[in-house]
């Protein structure tokens, strides 16, 4: 295996990650002791379901964001981008984490072929780059060069997808990304960005019809 981090075997990875999108698994991510994710000014959404961690977050972190779902709070991250949370290089709820952290996977980055964002996601980036998966089969290398190509139409196409169906964030192109990367396996996708833009909406549409 070429150096860098073993980010495990990618048809397992891969059905675990469609499972976390679905909301009907996830997939333990190997972060050792990196701690990108907690130190990167992501604001993190609390369902209400995480009653446990919304007890013990500071309710001078917490605010009501417009993009989240209704009744959901927002952990704003501290001026130097660190989750209120860390401290000394640790979650002080590590046990009782929001969903959302328990659902973040960096792996989709390398996945996409897509950094996580520009320099305040610096940390991740690294790792993002240094992660290597392991294919068993040929048809996992497919389903890896069809999700690059998937989040390249989405990035540099989306002009082609409805208004609010293409995400312009990294987060929302990897994930969007891996609900319609079949739509780039071989043969390929249609002719025309049109036509694969239409192709794209309605494999996205099957997926969600499938989650929970």
């Amino acid at each position: 295996m070429p150096s860098g981090i073993d980010a495990g075997d990618f048809g397992t990875w891969l059905m675990q990650a469609r499972e976390a999108l679905r909301g009907t698994g996830g997939s333990a991510v190997p972060c050792g002791e990196c701690t990108g994710c907690c130190t990167s000014s992501y604001s993190i959404e609390v369902r209400p379901t995480d009653a446990a961690a919304l007890e013990q977050i500071p309710a001078k972190s917490l605010f009501r964001s417009l993009g989240a779902a209704a009744g959901n709070w927002t952990v704003r991250p501290d001026t130097d981008g660190a989750c209120p949370m860390l401290s000394c290089g640790k979650c002080t709820i590590y046990a009782l984490r929001p969903q959302t952290c328990l659902d973040y996977d960096c792996r989709v980055f390398a996945a996409a072929g897509i950094d996580a964002g520009g320099e305040d996601k610096a940390v991740i980036n690294r790792r993002v780059r240094e992660w290597r998966f392991r294919f068993a089969a040929e048809q996992d290398r497919q389903a890896h060069a069809a999700i690059r190509a998937a989040a390249a139409f989405i990035r540099d196409a989306h002009e082609q997808l409805p208004p609010g169906a293409a995400p312009r964030n990294p987060l929302g192109i990897a994930a969007l990304a891996l609900r319609v990367y079949p739509v780039f396996l071989p043969p390929g996708p249609p002719a025309s960005a049109a036509d694969t833009a239409r192709a794209l909406i309605a494999e996205g549409a099957a997926f969600d019809r499938n989650r929970t």
